[in-house]
Protein backbone atom coordinates (compact mmCIF):
# COMPACT_ATOMS: atom_id res chain seq x y z
CA UNK A 1 0.00 0.00 0.00
CA UNK A 2 3.15 2.43 0.38
CA UNK A 3 4.08 1.68 -3.12
CA UNK A 4 0.51 2.57 -3.91
CA UNK A 5 0.59 6.25 -2.28
CA UNK A 6 4.04 7.02 -3.36
CA UNK A 7 2.73 6.12 -7.22
CA UNK A 8 -0.62 7.66 -6.74
CA UNK A 9 1.19 10.66 -5.42
CA UNK A 10 3.34 10.74 -8.48
CA UNK A 11 0.91 10.18 -10.85
CA UNK A 12 -1.16 12.66 -9.21
CA UNK A 13 1.48 15.24 -9.86
CA UNK A 14 1.59 14.30 -13.37
CA UNK A 15 -2.21 14.36 -13.77
CA UNK A 16 -1.92 18.10 -12.43
CA UNK A 17 0.82 19.04 -14.84
CA UNK A 18 -0.75 17.32 -17.66
CA UNK A 19 -4.18 19.29 -16.66
CA UNK A 20 -2.24 22.59 -16.30
CA UNK A 21 -1.02 22.28 -19.66
CA UNK A 22 -3.77 21.27 -21.30
CA UNK A 23 -5.62 24.79 -19.70
CA UNK A 24 -2.88 26.29 -21.16
CA UNK A 25 -4.78 25.95 -24.31
CA UNK A 26 -7.94 24.87 -23.54
CA UNK A 27 -9.19 27.64 -21.82
CA UNK A 28 -7.55 30.52 -24.69
CA UNK A 29 -9.09 27.87 -26.82
CA UNK A 30 -12.55 28.33 -24.90
CA UNK A 31 -12.54 31.97 -25.05
CA UNK A 32 -11.90 32.38 -28.71
CA UNK A 33 -14.07 30.20 -29.80
CA UNK A 34 -17.52 30.87 -27.68
CA UNK A 35 -16.28 34.93 -26.48
CA UNK A 36 -16.10 36.04 -22.99
CA UNK A 37 -19.72 36.81 -22.40
CA UNK A 38 -20.74 33.52 -22.89
CA UNK A 39 -17.64 32.02 -21.51
CA UNK A 40 -18.91 33.91 -18.37
CA UNK A 41 -22.74 31.82 -18.83
CA UNK A 42 -20.62 28.74 -19.09
CA UNK A 43 -19.17 29.59 -15.66
CA UNK A 44 -22.54 30.35 -14.00
CA UNK A 45 -24.18 27.65 -15.67
CA UNK A 46 -21.89 25.28 -14.42
CA UNK A 47 -21.58 26.91 -10.71
CA UNK A 48 -25.24 26.68 -10.33
CA UNK A 49 -25.58 23.05 -11.23
CA UNK A 50 -22.46 22.31 -8.91
CA UNK A 51 -24.66 22.88 -5.79
CA UNK A 52 -26.87 20.04 -6.71
CA UNK A 53 -23.34 17.89 -5.63
CA UNK A 54 -24.56 19.17 -2.08
CA UNK A 55 -26.91 16.42 -2.16
CA UNK A 56 -24.36 13.68 -1.66
CA UNK A 57 -24.56 15.17 2.18
CA UNK A 58 -20.84 13.94 2.67
CA UNK A 59 -21.92 10.47 2.43
CA UNK A 60 -18.86 10.14 -0.02
CA UNK A 61 -16.35 11.09 2.75
CA UNK A 62 -17.87 8.97 5.01
CA UNK A 63 -17.55 6.01 3.42
CA UNK A 64 -13.64 4.92 3.84
CA UNK A 65 -14.15 5.51 7.80
CA UNK A 66 -16.78 3.07 7.86
CA UNK A 67 -15.85 0.59 6.07
CA UNK A 68 -12.18 0.67 7.73
CA UNK A 69 -13.90 0.36 11.16
CA UNK A 70 -15.88 -2.54 9.79
CA UNK A 71 -13.32 -4.24 7.83
CA UNK A 72 -11.49 -4.22 11.62
CA UNK A 73 -14.62 -5.13 13.09
CA UNK A 74 -16.63 -7.03 10.98
CA UNK A 75 -17.19 -9.41 8.50
CA UNK A 76 -17.14 -9.88 4.74
CA UNK A 77 -21.41 -9.56 4.96
CA UNK A 78 -21.30 -6.93 6.93
CA UNK A 79 -19.21 -5.14 3.94
CA UNK A 80 -21.62 -6.08 1.05
CA UNK A 81 -24.36 -4.26 3.97
CA UNK A 82 -22.28 -1.18 3.80
CA UNK A 83 -22.10 -1.73 0.03
CA UNK A 84 -26.18 -2.11 -0.16
CA UNK A 85 -27.05 0.99 1.62
CA UNK A 86 -24.43 2.89 -0.19
CA UNK A 87 -25.96 1.85 -3.41
CA UNK A 88 -29.82 2.79 -2.43
CA UNK A 89 -28.98 6.05 -0.96
CA UNK A 90 -27.06 7.05 -4.11
CA UNK A 91 -29.77 5.94 -6.61
CA UNK A 92 -31.62 8.54 -4.25
CA UNK A 93 -29.42 11.28 -4.71
CA UNK A 94 -29.25 10.87 -8.31
CA UNK A 95 -32.61 10.46 -9.26
CA UNK A 96 -32.99 13.62 -7.06
CA UNK A 97 -30.26 15.52 -8.47
CA UNK A 98 -31.57 14.84 -11.92
CA UNK A 99 -35.25 16.75 -10.34
CA UNK A 100 -33.73 19.58 -9.36
CA UNK A 101 -31.43 19.90 -12.09
CA UNK A 102 -33.96 20.17 -14.39
CA UNK A 103 -35.94 22.19 -12.42
CA UNK A 104 -33.19 24.96 -12.67
CA UNK A 105 -33.12 24.36 -16.36
CA UNK A 106 -37.04 25.32 -16.48
CA UNK A 107 -36.40 28.62 -14.23
CA UNK A 108 -32.96 29.76 -15.64
CA UNK A 109 -35.22 33.17 -16.71
CA UNK A 110 -35.92 34.47 -13.08
CA UNK A 111 -32.07 33.59 -11.96
CA UNK A 112 -30.07 35.32 -14.43
CA UNK A 113 -32.38 37.29 -16.26
CA UNK A 114 -31.23 40.93 -14.41
CA UNK A 115 -27.22 40.17 -15.88
CA UNK A 116 -28.42 38.20 -18.82
CA UNK A 117 -29.53 39.03 -22.13
CA UNK A 118 -32.49 36.86 -23.59
CA UNK A 119 -29.88 34.89 -25.65
CA UNK A 120 -27.64 34.33 -22.88
CA UNK A 121 -30.49 32.76 -20.60
CA UNK A 122 -31.77 30.58 -23.37
CA UNK A 123 -28.22 29.47 -23.68
CA UNK A 124 -28.01 28.76 -20.07
CA UNK A 125 -31.29 26.78 -19.83
CA UNK A 126 -30.07 24.57 -22.46
CA UNK A 127 -26.58 23.97 -20.53
CA UNK A 128 -27.81 23.47 -16.45
CA UNK A 129 -29.79 20.71 -18.67
CA UNK A 130 -26.98 18.76 -20.04
CA UNK A 131 -24.49 19.82 -16.84
CA UNK A 132 -27.58 18.18 -14.76
CA UNK A 133 -26.84 15.11 -16.17
CA UNK A 134 -23.11 15.32 -16.21
CA UNK A 135 -23.64 16.06 -11.91
CA UNK A 136 -26.00 12.90 -11.69
CA UNK A 137 -23.27 10.49 -13.28
CA UNK A 138 -20.77 11.99 -10.96
CA UNK A 139 -22.78 11.35 -7.75
CA UNK A 140 -23.27 7.86 -8.75
CA UNK A 141 -20.36 6.78 -9.53
CA UNK A 142 -18.94 7.67 -5.83
CA UNK A 143 -20.34 4.46 -5.08
CA UNK A 144 -17.77 2.50 -6.80
CA UNK A 145 -14.69 5.29 -6.26
CA UNK A 146 -15.22 5.07 -2.82
CA UNK A 147 -14.71 1.63 -2.82
CA UNK A 148 -11.87 1.70 -4.74
CA UNK A 149 -10.32 4.50 -2.74
CA UNK A 150 -10.85 2.05 0.58
CA UNK A 151 -8.95 -0.43 -1.22
CA UNK A 152 -5.92 2.03 -1.90
CA UNK A 153 -5.73 1.57 -5.79
CA UNK A 154 -4.53 5.32 -6.01
CA UNK A 155 -2.45 4.13 -9.50
CA UNK A 156 -5.98 3.18 -11.23
CA UNK A 157 -7.71 6.24 -9.80
CA UNK A 158 -4.87 9.07 -11.25
CA UNK A 159 -4.50 6.74 -14.39
CA UNK A 160 -7.89 7.15 -15.24
CA UNK A 161 -8.53 10.90 -14.24
CA UNK A 162 -5.53 11.26 -16.55
CA UNK A 163 -6.90 9.81 -19.42
CA UNK A 164 -10.08 11.49 -18.60
CA UNK A 165 -7.50 14.91 -18.89
CA UNK A 166 -6.96 14.36 -22.20
CA UNK A 167 -10.12 13.71 -23.15
CA UNK A 168 -12.35 15.96 -22.25
CA UNK A 169 -10.69 18.68 -24.11
CA UNK A 170 -10.25 16.36 -27.00
CA UNK A 171 -14.03 15.94 -27.29
CA UNK A 172 -14.71 19.40 -26.47
CA UNK A 173 -12.65 21.27 -29.07
CA UNK A 174 -13.91 18.51 -31.84
CA UNK A 175 -17.77 19.64 -30.80
CA UNK A 176 -16.27 23.12 -30.38
CA UNK A 177 -14.86 22.76 -34.31
CA UNK A 178 -18.19 21.49 -35.17
CA UNK A 179 -19.59 24.90 -34.07
CA UNK A 180 -21.53 23.55 -31.08
CA UNK A 181 -19.94 26.13 -28.92
CA UNK A 182 -20.56 26.15 -24.93
CA UNK A 183 -23.16 23.11 -25.65
CA UNK A 184 -20.46 21.57 -27.08
CA UNK A 185 -18.59 21.49 -24.10
CA UNK A 186 -21.13 20.65 -22.17
CA UNK A 187 -21.71 17.46 -23.89
CA UNK A 188 -17.42 16.34 -24.22
CA UNK A 189 -18.01 16.37 -20.50
CA UNK A 190 -21.15 14.88 -20.26
CA UNK A 191 -19.70 12.01 -22.23
CA UNK A 192 -16.38 11.17 -20.65
CA UNK A 193 -17.66 10.88 -17.93
CA UNK A 194 -20.40 8.72 -18.40
CA UNK A 195 -17.57 6.38 -19.61
CA UNK A 196 -15.86 7.01 -16.56
CA UNK A 197 -18.89 5.64 -14.70
CA UNK A 198 -18.39 3.12 -16.57
CA UNK A 199 -15.24 2.11 -16.05
CA UNK A 200 -15.16 2.76 -12.34
CA UNK A 201 -18.16 0.28 -11.47
CA UNK A 202 -16.37 -2.24 -13.64
CA UNK A 203 -13.26 -2.25 -11.74
CA UNK A 204 -14.91 -1.96 -8.71
CA UNK A 205 -17.05 -5.16 -9.37
CA UNK A 206 -14.56 -7.32 -11.76
CA UNK A 207 -10.89 -6.55 -10.35
CA UNK A 208 -11.70 -5.85 -6.98
CA UNK A 209 -14.61 -8.15 -6.15
CA UNK A 210 -17.19 -5.64 -5.01
CA UNK A 211 -21.08 -6.95 -3.93
CA UNK A 212 -24.05 -5.47 -2.66
CA UNK A 213 -26.49 -7.20 -0.12
CA UNK A 214 -29.46 -5.26 -0.02
CA UNK A 215 -31.59 -6.93 2.60
CA UNK A 216 -31.13 -7.39 5.80
CA UNK A 217 -28.74 -4.76 6.70
CA UNK A 218 -28.47 -2.57 9.71
CA UNK A 219 -29.77 0.87 9.28
CA UNK A 220 -29.08 1.55 12.87
CA UNK A 221 -25.28 2.00 10.85
CA UNK A 222 -26.93 4.08 7.96
CA UNK A 223 -27.85 6.29 11.02
CA UNK A 224 -25.06 6.98 12.25
CA UNK A 225 -23.22 7.33 8.69
CA UNK A 226 -25.87 9.91 8.62
CA UNK A 227 -25.08 12.06 11.81
CA UNK A 228 -20.91 11.57 10.69
CA UNK A 229 -21.62 12.96 7.34
CA UNK A 230 -24.04 15.72 8.13
CA UNK A 231 -21.48 17.83 9.52
CA UNK A 232 -19.06 17.14 6.75
CA UNK A 233 -22.26 18.37 4.85
CA UNK A 234 -22.14 21.97 6.88
CA UNK A 235 -18.34 21.95 5.53
CA UNK A 236 -19.07 21.11 2.11
CA UNK A 237 -21.80 24.06 1.98
CA UNK A 238 -19.10 26.14 3.16
CA UNK A 239 -17.24 24.93 -0.38
CA UNK A 240 -19.94 25.71 -2.12
CA UNK A 241 -20.09 29.17 -1.16
CA UNK A 242 -16.80 29.77 -1.76
CA UNK A 243 -16.68 28.23 -5.04
CA UNK A 244 -19.52 28.72 -6.32
CA UNK A 245 -21.90 30.89 -5.13
CA UNK A 246 -19.54 33.80 -6.79
CA UNK A 247 -20.57 32.92 -9.87
CA UNK A 248 -24.18 32.60 -9.67
CA UNK A 249 -24.24 36.31 -7.58
CA UNK A 250 -21.93 38.05 -9.80
CA UNK A 251 -23.90 36.45 -12.78
CA UNK A 252 -27.14 37.99 -11.57
CA UNK A 253 -25.85 41.19 -10.15
CA UNK A 254 -22.53 42.03 -12.10
CA UNK A 255 -23.10 40.64 -15.30
CA UNK A 256 -22.02 38.02 -17.63
CA UNK A 257 -18.24 40.16 -17.86
CA UNK A 258 -17.66 40.41 -14.29
CA UNK A 259 -18.04 36.51 -13.84
CA UNK A 260 -15.37 35.33 -16.39
CA UNK A 261 -13.02 37.55 -14.71
CA UNK A 262 -13.99 35.97 -11.37
CA UNK A 263 -13.69 32.43 -12.76
CA UNK A 264 -10.31 32.68 -14.87
CA UNK A 265 -8.84 33.69 -10.97
CA UNK A 266 -10.67 31.06 -9.53
CA UNK A 267 -9.63 28.31 -12.23
CA UNK A 268 -6.00 29.23 -10.87
CA UNK A 269 -6.18 29.31 -7.67
CA UNK A 270 -7.57 25.85 -8.00
CA UNK A 271 -4.50 24.71 -9.11
CA UNK A 272 -3.07 25.23 -5.56
CA UNK A 273 -5.62 23.12 -4.26
CA UNK A 274 -5.18 20.00 -6.13
CA UNK A 275 -1.22 19.95 -5.40
CA UNK A 276 -2.62 19.79 -1.86
CA UNK A 277 -5.32 17.57 -2.00
CA UNK A 278 -3.12 15.13 -4.27
CA UNK A 279 -0.76 14.54 -1.68
CA UNK A 280 -3.01 14.31 1.44
CA UNK A 281 -5.99 12.01 -0.20
CA UNK A 282 -3.82 9.60 -0.45
CA UNK A 283 -3.25 8.91 3.34
CA UNK A 284 -7.02 9.18 3.94
CA UNK A 285 -6.75 5.25 4.74
CA UNK A 286 -4.08 5.00 6.69
CA UNK A 287 -5.15 8.03 8.73
CA UNK A 288 -8.36 5.81 9.44
CA UNK A 289 -6.38 3.23 10.06
CA UNK A 290 -4.01 4.51 13.00
CA UNK A 291 -7.01 5.88 14.79
CA UNK A 292 -9.17 2.79 14.47
CA UNK A 293 -6.21 0.95 16.11
CA UNK A 294 -4.22 3.40 18.18
CA UNK A 295 -5.67 6.54 18.03
CA UNK A 296 -1.54 7.93 18.67
CA UNK A 297 -1.91 11.45 18.47
CA UNK A 298 2.14 11.11 18.69
CA UNK A 299 1.87 9.44 15.19
CA UNK A 300 -0.83 11.36 13.65
CA UNK A 301 1.23 14.93 14.51
CA UNK A 302 4.46 13.14 12.69
CA UNK A 303 2.29 12.33 9.69
CA UNK A 304 0.22 15.51 9.13
CA UNK A 305 3.82 17.46 9.75
CA UNK A 306 5.76 15.08 7.49
CA UNK A 307 2.97 15.60 4.64
CA UNK A 308 2.42 19.34 5.51
CA UNK A 309 6.05 20.01 5.30
CA UNK A 310 6.08 18.82 1.36
CA UNK A 311 2.76 20.26 0.60
CA UNK A 312 4.32 23.84 2.16
CA UNK A 313 7.26 23.83 -0.31
CA UNK A 314 5.10 22.92 -3.27
CA UNK A 315 2.81 25.93 -2.28
CA UNK A 316 5.11 28.02 -1.40
CA UNK A 317 7.51 27.67 -5.27
CA UNK A 318 4.45 27.94 -6.79
CA UNK A 319 2.38 30.46 -5.63
CA UNK A 320 6.29 32.64 -5.43
CA UNK A 321 6.74 31.90 -8.55
CA UNK A 322 3.32 33.42 -9.66
CA UNK A 323 3.86 36.23 -8.00
CA UNK A 324 6.86 36.86 -9.85
CA UNK A 325 5.49 35.51 -13.63
CA UNK A 326 1.76 35.88 -13.28
CA UNK A 327 1.05 39.21 -14.30
CA UNK A 328 3.08 38.58 -17.27
CA UNK A 329 1.33 34.39 -17.97
CA UNK A 330 -2.75 36.06 -17.48
CA UNK A 331 -1.74 38.63 -19.97
CA UNK A 332 -0.95 36.46 -22.38
CA UNK A 333 -2.98 33.10 -21.44
CA UNK A 334 -6.38 34.67 -20.97
CA UNK A 335 -6.01 38.10 -23.06
CA UNK A 336 -5.54 41.56 -21.50
CA UNK A 337 -9.10 41.98 -20.58
CA UNK A 338 -8.18 39.66 -17.21
CA UNK A 339 -5.01 41.28 -16.42
CA UNK A 340 -6.78 42.31 -12.67
CA UNK A 341 -7.15 38.52 -12.57
CA UNK A 342 -3.51 37.90 -11.70
CA UNK A 343 -4.61 40.64 -8.09
CA UNK A 344 -7.47 38.47 -7.02
CA UNK A 345 -5.40 35.09 -7.70
CA UNK A 346 -2.76 36.76 -5.15
CA UNK A 347 -5.53 38.00 -2.72
CA UNK A 348 -7.44 34.71 -2.59
CA UNK A 349 -4.53 32.39 -2.78
CA UNK A 350 -2.36 33.68 -0.52
CA UNK A 351 -4.28 32.90 2.95
CA UNK A 352 -5.08 29.24 2.08
CA UNK A 353 -2.00 28.40 2.52
CA UNK A 354 -2.08 27.29 5.83
CA UNK A 355 -5.55 25.08 5.20
CA UNK A 356 -3.85 23.75 2.43
CA UNK A 357 -0.67 22.40 4.47
CA UNK A 358 -2.69 21.00 6.74
CA UNK A 359 -5.32 19.05 4.61
CA UNK A 360 -3.98 15.69 6.70
CA UNK A 361 -5.92 17.31 9.75
CA UNK A 362 -9.12 17.06 8.13
CA UNK A 363 -9.11 13.70 7.70
CA UNK A 364 -7.76 13.30 11.20
CA UNK A 365 -10.59 15.34 12.50
CA UNK A 366 -13.34 13.05 10.35
CA UNK A 367 -11.66 9.41 11.55
CA UNK A 368 -12.02 10.41 15.15
CA UNK A 369 -15.55 11.70 15.08
CA UNK A 370 -14.47 15.60 15.97
CA UNK A 371 -15.53 17.73 12.76
CA UNK A 372 -18.63 18.92 13.78
CA UNK A 373 -17.36 22.07 15.40
CA UNK A 374 -15.19 22.75 12.30
CA UNK A 375 -18.55 22.94 10.34
CA UNK A 376 -20.07 25.29 12.46
CA UNK A 377 -17.69 27.47 12.20
CA UNK A 378 -17.28 27.31 8.69
CA UNK A 379 -21.17 28.06 7.80
CA UNK A 380 -20.84 30.53 10.20
CA UNK A 381 -18.19 32.13 8.02
CA UNK A 382 -20.08 30.83 4.85
CA UNK A 383 -23.32 33.22 5.85
CA UNK A 384 -21.12 35.90 6.37
CA UNK A 385 -19.54 35.55 2.75
CA UNK A 386 -22.41 35.59 1.11
CA UNK A 387 -23.86 38.49 3.10
CA UNK A 388 -20.72 41.02 2.44
CA UNK A 389 -20.31 39.58 -1.48
CA UNK A 390 -24.28 40.45 -2.17
CA UNK A 391 -24.20 43.75 -0.20
CA UNK A 392 -20.76 44.87 -2.16
CA UNK A 393 -20.83 43.22 -5.32
CA UNK A 394 -22.73 45.84 -7.47
CA UNK A 395 -19.50 48.48 -6.26
CA UNK A 396 -16.66 46.19 -6.32
CA UNK A 397 -17.43 43.84 -8.97
CA UNK A 398 -15.47 40.38 -8.55
CA UNK A 399 -13.17 41.60 -5.16
CA UNK A 400 -16.60 41.88 -3.25
CA UNK A 401 -16.73 37.87 -3.49
CA UNK A 402 -12.75 38.04 -3.70
CA UNK A 403 -12.39 39.94 -0.16
CA UNK A 404 -15.02 37.54 1.90
CA UNK A 405 -13.19 35.04 0.91
CA UNK A 406 -9.91 35.99 2.43
CA UNK A 407 -11.52 37.00 5.68
CA UNK A 408 -12.99 33.53 5.76
CA UNK A 409 -10.26 31.55 5.43
CA UNK A 410 -7.80 33.77 7.86
CA UNK A 411 -10.34 33.48 10.32
CA UNK A 412 -11.55 30.18 10.05
CA UNK A 413 -9.40 27.87 8.32
CA UNK A 414 -6.51 29.54 9.81
CA UNK A 415 -6.49 30.97 13.24
CA UNK A 416 -9.52 28.91 14.67
CA UNK A 417 -8.46 25.98 12.82
CA UNK A 418 -4.85 25.87 14.51
CA UNK A 419 -6.40 26.34 17.63
CA UNK A 420 -9.00 23.63 17.71
CA UNK A 421 -6.41 20.69 16.32
CA UNK A 422 -3.66 22.06 19.37
CA UNK A 423 -6.94 22.48 22.38
CA UNK A 424 -9.35 19.63 20.90
CA UNK A 425 -8.37 17.18 18.37
CA UNK A 426 -4.82 16.52 20.67
CA UNK A 427 -2.46 17.40 17.83
CA UNK A 428 0.60 19.28 18.48
CA UNK A 429 0.69 22.29 16.08
CA UNK A 430 4.05 23.91 18.13
CA UNK A 431 6.01 20.94 16.44
CA UNK A 432 4.27 21.60 12.85
CA UNK A 433 5.04 24.94 13.16
CA UNK A 434 8.49 25.09 14.41
CA UNK A 435 8.97 21.86 11.73
CA UNK A 436 7.21 24.04 8.89
CA UNK A 437 7.98 27.88 9.81
CA UNK A 438 11.71 27.99 7.77
CA UNK A 439 10.12 26.98 4.83
CA UNK A 440 8.13 29.99 4.64
CA UNK A 441 11.17 32.09 5.85
CA UNK A 442 13.60 31.01 3.12
CA UNK A 443 10.77 31.26 0.81
CA UNK A 444 9.82 34.55 1.57
CA UNK A 445 13.73 36.03 1.22
CA UNK A 446 13.89 34.46 -2.13
CA UNK A 447 10.50 35.66 -3.66
CA UNK A 448 11.16 39.49 -2.48
CA UNK A 449 14.51 39.00 -3.84
CA UNK A 450 13.15 38.10 -7.08
CA UNK A 451 10.08 40.49 -6.94
CA UNK A 452 12.95 43.28 -6.45
CA UNK A 453 14.98 41.91 -9.67
CA UNK A 454 11.97 41.54 -11.82
CA UNK A 455 11.36 45.42 -11.40
CA UNK A 456 14.75 45.93 -12.85
CA UNK A 457 14.74 43.90 -15.34
CA UNK A 458 10.67 43.15 -15.82
CA UNK A 459 9.07 39.88 -17.18
CA UNK A 460 8.20 41.36 -20.54
CA UNK A 461 8.83 37.97 -22.95
CA UNK A 462 8.57 34.56 -23.24
CA UNK A 463 12.43 34.57 -22.84
CA UNK A 464 12.31 36.86 -19.90
CA UNK A 465 9.88 34.43 -18.32
CA UNK A 466 11.55 31.72 -18.88
CA UNK A 467 14.97 32.71 -17.12
CA UNK A 468 13.05 34.35 -14.42
CA UNK A 469 11.59 31.06 -13.65
CA UNK A 470 14.67 29.55 -13.91
CA UNK A 471 16.50 31.94 -11.70
CA UNK A 472 13.72 31.69 -8.83
CA UNK A 473 13.39 27.88 -9.08
CA UNK A 474 17.53 27.80 -9.01
CA UNK A 475 17.82 30.25 -5.25
CA UNK A 476 14.60 28.47 -3.64
CA UNK A 477 16.42 24.97 -4.31
CA UNK A 478 19.45 26.65 -2.65
CA UNK A 479 17.51 28.37 0.21
CA UNK A 480 15.85 25.20 1.42
CA UNK A 481 19.25 22.89 1.07
CA UNK A 482 20.98 25.40 3.05
CA UNK A 483 18.16 26.47 5.60
CA UNK A 484 15.18 24.25 5.71
CA UNK A 485 16.34 20.67 4.92
CA UNK A 486 18.12 18.73 8.00
CA UNK A 487 20.82 16.83 7.77
CA UNK A 488 18.34 13.23 7.18
CA UNK A 489 16.59 15.08 4.98
CA UNK A 490 19.42 16.08 2.57
CA UNK A 491 20.75 12.62 2.38
CA UNK A 492 17.67 10.83 1.97
CA UNK A 493 17.12 14.02 -0.90
CA UNK A 494 20.93 12.55 -2.11
CA UNK A 495 20.33 9.25 -1.95
CA UNK A 496 17.03 9.69 -4.60
CA UNK A 497 19.36 11.52 -6.87
CA UNK A 498 22.28 9.75 -8.28
CA UNK A 499 23.83 12.45 -9.92
CA UNK A 500 24.35 14.30 -6.41
CA UNK A 501 26.43 11.68 -5.01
Amino acid sequence: MASQRKAGALLGYANILAKNLVNLVYTPMLLSYVGQADYGVFQSSNSFVFSLTLLSFGFSEAYVRFYTQTVAHGGERDIRHLNGMYLTLYVAVTAAAVALGMGFSANAGAVFSAGFTEAQVSLARELLAIMTLNVASTLFTVVFNSYITAHERFVYQQTRQLVTTLATPLCAWALLAAGMGPVGVALAQLAVNLVLLALNARYAIVVLGMRFELRGADWGVMRGIAAFSAWIFGNQVCEMVNQSVPNIMLGAISGATAVSLFAVAVNIRQVFYSLSTTMSNVFIPKVNRIVATSDDNAELTRLMTRVGRYQMVLFCWVYGGFAILGKFFVTRWAGPGFAEAYWLVLAMTLPVMVPLCQNVGIEIQRAKNMHHARSLVYLAMAVGNVAFSAAAAPALGPWAPAIAYVVSIVLGNGLWMNWYYQKRVGLDMLFFWKRNLPVLLAWAAVTVACLAGTAVLPVNGWPAFLEWGAVYSALFAVALWLAVLTKDERIAVVSRLPFLR
